[in-house]
């Protein structure tokens, strides 16, 4: 089975990173994926490991960046009863737990240099030590590790080791941003817009040729994820509409920005504002001026029509 099918695209640039992770798959060795947010760190790690040897192991997960840095080391490694106050049972750490398996630690940037260096110990010796215990226990664990940072970087600026940089970048795996796959967006739309026909128990959208032309030209800072939500968006807001371009959120509308950038004179007052209120107030405005016409009042504002009626219903207005 391939499990690597999860994985939705058939772009060159796709297919030779995945020609490299069923490569290293079925080895040990360990792997950093690199990619900015949004690209699918997690989802290749758990294709990975579903494709090694370890399929039926325990596979473990930990954002390196959630956990306070006062409790990381106790987490990650373990503690013995009595190690500091509140330690009042063995506790069994992530390397424990992940034994004969795989652990995946995403944003491993954030790590703190002292666990960095237990992290660096571990893939030299195969050893962890809990905390308060004088003898290391030899675990048998694999490690994939996940970054959106640029590693180089903070080793420069002395946030990260470069040894343990060398150590997790035995196999480095790339994954692009999605304005490098835009070949790949129809498919995804598709993937997604099924998926949400089956999760909301609705009739999928379906998306015009300009409309996809639109997609394939947006920036994708979100990446799939971003394409992940406007899919559910429309899936739940158009549900077995034909989606064009002016159904679109207008981040999504290239001459409505590029009119915003040119003509913007606004100045934010030295006091700031409350966003909301102005927002709903410029809304009253066009609706004002359009006697109520909120196709008429959407253009003014250079949002769709349905984005108007959801601000509307937002903000409770009168119409």
């Amino acid at each position: 089975m391939d499990h690597f099918s999860s994985i939705v695209g058939k772009s060159p640039i796709l297919e030779s990173l995945l020609r490299s992770a069923k490569m290293v798959a079925n080895t040990d060795v360990t792997v950093l994926i690199k990619g900015e947010t949004g690209t699918g760190k997690e989802i290749l790690a758990t294709a990975i490991q579903k494709q090694s040897s370890r399929t039926n192991k325990a596979f473990i997960t930990l954002n390196c960046a959630s956990l306070p840095e006062s409790i990381v080391e106790s987490e990650i490694f373990g503690h013995k009863k009595g190690a500091f106050t509140g330690a009042t049972t063995n506790k069994q750490g992530l390397f424990q737990a992940a034994d004969g398996g795989t652990l995946f630690l995403d944003e491993v940037n954030s790590l703190p240099l002292s666990i960095q260096a237990k992290l660096l110990r571990f893939l030299e010796t195969g050893e962890c030590l809990p905390v308060g215990s004088v003898k290391p226990q030899k675990i048998d664990v694999r490690i994939i590790a996940a970054t959106n940072a640029d590693l180089e970087h903070q080793i420069t600026a002395g946030t990260f080791r470069q040894d343990l940089f060398f150590r997790l970048n035995v196999v480095p795996l790339e994954l692009p941003p999605l304005k490098q796959r835009s070949e790949d967006i129809e498919a995804l739309i598709q993937h997604f817009l099924n998926h949400f026909k089956i999760t909301h128990k609705i009739t999928s959208p379906k998306i015009s040729n300009n409309t996809l032309k639109t997609l394939r030209k947006h920036s994708w800072s979100g990446n799939i994820r971003e394409l992940r939500n406007l899919c559910e968006r429309l899936s739940i807001l158009l549900p077995g509409c034909l989606i064009e371009p002016e159904n679109l959120p207008p981040e999504f509308n290239l001459k409505t920005n590029q009119t915003l950038l040119k003509t913007s004179s606004f100045v934010l007052p030295e006091l700031g504002l409350k966003l909301d209120s102005l927002e709903a107030d410029l809304i009253n405005q066009a609706l004002s001026r359009t006697n109520g016409n909120r196709s008429k009042s959407a253009r003014l504002l250079g949002i769709s029509r349905d984005t108007l009626l959801y601000r509307i219903q937002k903000y409770g207005l009168i119409t």
